[in-house]
């Protein structure tokens, strides 16, 4: 499984423009072949900055939805709010404690 973490910093005047976008797409992103787990947080203290966090059964199926029509619609509409460069991570799970 990968978890992949998209730190995104908006214009403070594009932010609900932001949050329309997600709210409009984010089940057919949740609905990804091997997308398992989505979810959008705001940074505590700056409140025009979100990550998305996702798990992923794979690489493949994430390169699969950075390929798709809907990664094709929500990621130009997104990157032209940022004030800054997006930063992505992924992260393989090693452990996970219950």
């Amino acid at each position: 499984m990968i978890i992949r973490i998209v730190r995104m910093t908006f214009r403070e005047d594009k932010v609900s423009e932001f949050l329309a976008i997600f709210d409009q797409y984010k089940e057919a992103i949740r609905k990804q072949p091997g997308c398992t787990h989505l979810e959008l947080l705001q940074d505590y203290n700056h409140t025009n900055v979100y990550s998305t966090y996702s798990y992923w059964d794979n690489e493949e199926a994430l390169n699969n939805y950075r390929h798709s029509e809907t990664f094709g619609k929500v990621w130009p509409a997104t990157k032209k709010l940022f004030s800054a460069k997006p930063e992505a991570h992924s992260y393989l799970v090693r452990a996970k404690i219950d």
